[in-house]
């Protein structure tokens, strides 16, 4: 009886609170988009922050990359956390972290200090989005409310990235550097307010947390990161520089094995026994690689090299924005069903590869319009994409390894972003140093530095383009024709819209067989 009673408790205040669904709606939306923007929306302000706390070109990365490695290397266990201690709680706790680390961060007096604030901001966000995603799912019933819901979610988690470089351009412009970072905490004490009154909390259960999985996994990203940032300004043959590759590797290693053996594993290693499924995990991991680094180098070669103001900077990623959710929008409600998701994902990563190619060809005489129309195919590209990408991702997944399945999604994304900037940055990095080499004889100037990030801007492009090709390669040759995937076949605790989209997609290795 005792346990009966504290089973109904929360379903009972679930339903009290159903009386302001928008409110709930809107509570979670603004989370996701906090955490989701936070990603980008210091993309604008880079100038003025390697100018205020003396960041050299190459570790200006890691104000990106300290973020981003530490919100996908703590997501499964920020989602593992609100399955064993109760999904409101841990919400909010992330949500006072991460309110907490933004303050830190606008105050930050030194490089080092804004890179701890950023890794805290990143666990913080990490705690908060997958209970932000979970409290939205039990608060809204199966049906058109649900579908209604997951379809704003979807549109935030898609456009929050480009959002930030917008808002980061109005508050660097208008305002300083700083206010980037100290604009989450209001939020965050508003939505801390409302959450405690607004979201029900969720029975907590016993289970094991895996923190050796999540250390080892995060700590060895991390260190092949740094030697890749590390080789950028002391070269590939560097001490420092191959040790942080090898303990990378072996950490990467022990993660493995750590997984193989552990009785509730962080990331169960069978989701990538499907050879469609992990080709997937692989395609969205190349592919935000190239984005990130689209966003990292083309916001200061705006603002260094053709003179743009932060938020002309932030205005000028209006077409991809809008290319962006257009395209995701169309996919969603009937591209994928009318072509199958092969042919949607081949051939919108076809086009953007094809901009980001066209941005390899930039310089410093470049108009805007060399800029517009790599732009609108990278944004239509992309959004095209990347719903039947995310449907690979999950289709065929036993029920009880959804919650994993999604969490997967979003690590790859957020380690994508990580390594490949650090990859990119690494190759600007020698292609800048020859430039100045070649031209150490004569004295410096604007101009000659000017020409060294271009060059070395060109050369990152050019990479992130392989990294985006490599997509489209990995699809065409991974996943299978178009089949009519059962209903039945992907989870039913899978988001509505993935499950209806799944008809007419893509049929993965072994899944509805």
């Amino acid at each position: 009886m005792p346990a009966a009673t504290t089973l109904a408790r929360p379903v009972d205040r679930a339903t009290d609170r159903q009386r302001h669904p928008q409110l709930v709606l809107g509570i979670i939306l603004t989370v996701q988009l906090m955490v989701v923007l936070d990603a980008t929306i210091v993309n604008v302000a880079l100038p003025d922050i390697a100018k205020a706390l003396n960041f050299s070109a190459a570790n200006l990365s890691w104000v990106i990359t300290a973020y981003t490695l530490a919100f996908g290397g703590f997501l499964l266990l920020g989602a593992r956390a609100g399955d064993l201690l109760g999904r409101r709680r841990v919400f909010m706790a992330g949500i006072a972290l991460f309110s907490i680390a933004s303050f830190a961060g606008g105050l930050a007096p030194w490089s080092g200090w804004l890179l701890a604030a950023r890794a805290l901001q990143g666990i913080g966000g990490a705690l908060a989005a997958p209970s932000a995603l979970a409290l939205l799912m039990t608060m809204f019933p199966e049906g058109r409310e649900r579908i209604r819901a997951l379809g704003y979610y979807t549109a935030v988690s898609i456009g929050g990235a480009a959002v930030g470089l917008i808002l980061g351009g109005l508050l660097t412009q208008f305002t300083s550097w700083r206010w980037v970072l100290f604009v989450n905490v209001p939020i965050g004490i508003v939505v801390l307010a409302l959450a405690r009154t607004a979201l029900a909390e969720t029975p907590g259960r016993n289970g094991h947390f895996d923190l050796r999985g999540a250390v080892t996994s995060t700590t060895g990203v991390t260190s092949l990161a740094y030697g890749f940032v590390r080789a950028a300004t002391s070269g590939w043959g560097d001490t420092i520089t191959l040790a942080a590759f090898a303990v990378g590797i072996a950490l990467l290693a022990g993660f493995v094995f750590i997984e193989s053996r552990s009785p509730e594993p962080i990331t169960p290693l069978r989701l990538f026994a499907d050879r469609g499924r992990s080709s997937s995990y692989i395609a969205r991991l190349f592919l935000i690689a190239g984005m990130f680094g689209m966003f990292f180098f083309l916001t200061q070669f705006l603002q260094e090299v053709l003179g743009y103001g932060p938020l002309q900077t932030g205005l000028a990623f209006l077409p991809f924005t809008v290319a962006l959710f257009t395209a995701s929008q169309l996919s969603a409600r009937g591209l994928v069903e009318r072509f199958g998701g092969k042919a949607l994902m081949v051939g919108g990563l076809m086009l953007s590869t094809s901009g980001m190619l066209l941005m390899t060809q930039l310089s410093a005489t470049s108009g805007y319009l060399s800029l517009f129309v790599p732009l609108l195919l990278f944004g239509t590209g992309n959004g095209l994409a990347f719903v039947p990408l995310t449907s690979a991702s999950l289709s065929g997944v036993r029920p009880d390894e959804a919650g994993a399945a999604s969490g997967l999604v979003n690590v790859m994304q957020q380690l994508g972003g990580a390594l490949g900037l650090a990859v990119l940055v690494s190759v600007f990095g020698g292609s800048a140093r020859e430039v100045a080499a070649q031209s150490a004889a004569t004295a410096a100037s604007a101009a000659q530095a000017h020409q060294a990030f271009v060059v070395g801007a060109d050369h990152a492009f050019a990479a992130a383009t392989v990294f985006v090709g490599a997509t489209v390669v990995i699809l065409a040759l991974a996943i299978r024709g178009r089949r009519a995937v059962a209903r039945d076949a992907v989870p039913a605790d899978v988001p509505a819209w993935i499950r209806e989209m799944g008809r007419g997609d893509e049929e993965l290795d072994g899944v509805a067989s």
